[in-house]
């Protein structure tokens, strides 16, 4: 269990955010981001709109700016992709510091940066004030099928424990002296995570046979007590959808206007 709380982006707090139950803020994030996916990628100014809701709310929630980035760094496989599209997309060509970029390509590279920023930053503040218990129990109250959600459970459970035998692993490799310096080490970390993979299934094996001798029928017992939502929560929850609804609308109007 201690793997549990070192994989757990909960931030201890006590604001506005940290004191919302978990269903209205899913609701919330799951709305807005579909808001931002809707915003069309000729609105700069949309996005921007975007952001600063998202940043307002970091401000609430007292993340501190450094953490926001650093779980950031989670969209760099989409900056490298964004990158090359200006490259590889044909249409019209413009001029940006002597290269001759296609104009279709920046505009596609930075609606999936933007959006794949704002998606993140909006989950890195429902993560980052919401436990990972509390995020079930959300799931629960918003009648997700209950497999999902034993499923989801258990993966929060036991993924630090596989976390933690990956890293004993690597350790009992170094003090044999292996370092991972050139492409022939790639066979033995195959066969690492082949054998963390065997041990991992293994131990999910015995968890599940565990459970069925103890009468597990696919679900877990008994509901997770949770406090009720009050109106002014479900209120706040809305009316973000609603602002992030109302940016886009406008914007894509707009985007109509000027065709």
């Amino acid at each position: 269990m201690g793997g549990m709380h070192v994989l757990d982006p909960y931030q201890p707090g006590r604001s506005v955010l940290h004191a919302m139950p978990a269903q209205c803020k899913i609701v919330a994030a799951l709305g807005y981001v579909i808001c931002v996916v809707v915003t069309p990628i000729t609105a700069g100014w949309a996005f921007l709109a975007h952001l600063l809701v998202l940043v307002t709310l970091c401000a609430v929630a007292r993340l501190r700016a450094l953490l926001v980035v650093r779980r950031l760094a989670l969209e760099l496989p989409f900056l490298a992709f964004a990158a090359a599209l200006p490259f590889v997309v044909p249409g019209p060509r413009v001029e940006v510091l002597g290269l001759g970029l296609s104009r279709p390509g920046l505009e596609q590279a930075f609606g999936l940066l933007a959006r794949a920023t704002l998606g993140l930053m909006t989950v890195i503040v429902l993560a980052a004030t919401t436990p990972a218990r509390d995020l079930l129990v959300g799931l629960e109250r918003l009648r997700l099928p209950p497999v999902i959600i034993a499923v989801a459970s258990f993966m929060i459970r036991y993924a630090g424990l596989v976390v933690g035998q990956m890293r004993r692993m690597a350790v009992a490799r170094r003090s044999r002296g292996h370092e991972a310096r050139s492409l022939r080490a790639t066979g033995v970390l195959a066969a690492s995570l082949g054998t963390l993979f065997i041990r991992s299934y293994e131990r999910g094996e015995r968890v599940h046979l565990a459970m069925l001798a103890r009468g597990y029928s696919g679900t877990l017992p008994g509901a997770l007590p949770t406090a009720a939502p009050r109106p002014a929560q479900w209120t706040l929850a809305g009316g973000l959808i609603a602002f992030g609804a109302t940016v886009a609308v406008v914007a894509r109007n707009a985007g109509l206007g000027l065709l």
